[in-house]
């Protein structure tokens, strides 16, 4: 039976859930996905309810609300999310949602408020999002208790934090925990975004990811990037060549000295941290493999640091370098609409124009970003067509998509309740 004909106009989406359960049991594990979840807006919504909002996501950087009232907005599909700074330096996170009539509370992308305020009734809320003030039209039998905003998981490590719109998220301390220490030199509450970019493009999220996940295209799009980046996470890569092999261990033998931490740490396939050395005689992704910030980061002293890439799926891939860090965040809007966010952050002492040139600082990326917005919406295209059907894998070149999809796969599989595939077991066990 072909499980894909499941997916058809006028299914309910209970269907669809069975459907897409069915597809991910009998794919083949190293070929692309089949393709509704490329393109059927059900499938979309099956992927906001059963990844986006039960797994942990980036929602930002601590330094981006660094004071009691500091708070910054996003949008999770239809979820409107609200995180803020509260008393004793907590940081808190709730549903944007007024429990009056459902209003945002917080319209703007950032500010600072003294307390929360809804602009349509005015229904006023502690930082900690208790509410404080109805009004007596409510009457004299009004519980305020009964009303405090819903909390979301919120957590933070190593600069970053993390959300997760689950009533029970999955494990994810363990990783906190080691982020906090490959974070420590750079001491991240010190830090400022230099700069922001938002960057839509016409592509469903996964095949953004997807082409984040390897570099078999880089030597045919990305110049740029390339002028400074080694495509290799790791010495094991079957690709890897013995001269690659002795750069990253001269190179590790200097973080050693310094304390710096470089090793691999893996968790399952969600996430993953290593250190990996830039192109022989350069120290920064900027065009001329140039320092991009003359103030470093943090207790950094060594401005050749390489690139310790972070990576959390579902949506998460990041650069840190002795001066600055870069940070890309992705965000599903619909089947075929994806918004990429990238954060570039300095020293908070760093000035603009003295220490760092804000458009040399964002060049290489942009035109990486822009390289990869084209390639992702050509490869939606085609996807589009009648013609598509899954293709294969490199099991060399490609393999990080490979452990991208089994781990989509198998989160999916595990949020529907469906039973895992057969192929899927040990990654299942791995990623829980």
């Amino acid at each position: 039976m072909d499980v894909t004909a499941n997916i058809s106009l006028g299914d309910p989406l209970e269907a669809a859930r069975k459907a897409t359960a069915e597809m991910l049991q009998t794919r083949e594990r190293t070929y692309s996905l089949p393709q509704p979840f490329y393109n059927d807006e059900r499938l979309f919504q099956i992927d906001m309810q059963e990844i986006f909002q039960k797994e942990w996501l980036i929602a930002g950087m601590t330094c981006e609300i660094p004071k009691k009232g500091n708070y910054l907005t996003l949008q999770i599909g239809n979820n409107p999310v609200l995180v803020v700074r509260g008393a004793d330096n907590t940081i808190n996170a709730f549903h944007n949602v007024c429990r009056h009539r459902g209003s945002r509370l917080c319209t703007g992308e950032k500010g600072k408020v003294a307390k929360l305020v809804c602009p349509y009734h005015q229904w006023t809320y502690e930082l900690d999002g208790r509410l404080l003030y109805a009004g007596t039209e409510m009457g004299e039998d009004f519980d305020m208790k009964k009303f405090n905003l819903k909390p979301i998981n919120v957590k933070t490590a190593g600069g970053y934090i993390f959300i997760s719109l689950a009533e029970n998220p999955p494990a994810i301390d363990e990783f906190l925990a080691t982020l906090h220490h490959y974070m420590e030199p750079y001491d991240m509450e010190n830090t400022k975004v230099a700069v922001q970019t938002t960057l839509m493009e016409k592509a469903n999220w996964k095949l953004v990811l997807e082409n984040n996940r390897e570099c078999y295209h880089c030597s045919g799009s990305h110049p740029e990037l390339l002028n400074t980046l080694l495509e290799w996470d790791d010495t094991h890569d079957p690709r890897a060549t013995q001269e690659f092999k002795d750069h990253v261990a001269e190179s590790a033998a200097k973080w050693e000295a310094e304390k710096i931490p470089y090793l691999h740490a893996g968790f399952g396939l969600r996430n993953r941290i290593v250190r990996m050395p830039l192109l022989k005689g350069t120290v920064s992704m900027t065009m001329d493999g140039k320092q991009g910030c003359s103030k470093l980061m943090g207790r950094i002293q060594n401005p050749d640091l390489g690139s310790m890439r972070i990576l959390h799926l579902p949506h998460s891939w990041n650069h840190a370098m002795g001066d600055h860090l870069i940070v890309f965040t992705v965000w599903p809007i619909s089947a075929q609409e994806t918004m990429v966010t990238t954060k570039w952050l300095v020293h908070k002492d760093a000035v603009e124009g003295v220490d760092y040139d804000v458009a040399r600082l964002r060049e290489v990326w942009d035109a990486t970003n822009d390289q990869d917005r084209r390639l992702a919406e050509e490869n939606q295209r085609g996807i589009n067509s009648t013609a598509y059907q899954p293709g294969p894998y490199s099991k060399t070149y490609e393999f990080g998509v490979v452990n991208f999809i089994d781990w989509y796969s198998a989160r999916m599989l595990a949020n529907l309740g469906a039973e895992p595939a057969p192929y899927l077991r040990e990654v299942q066990i791995q990623s829980n």
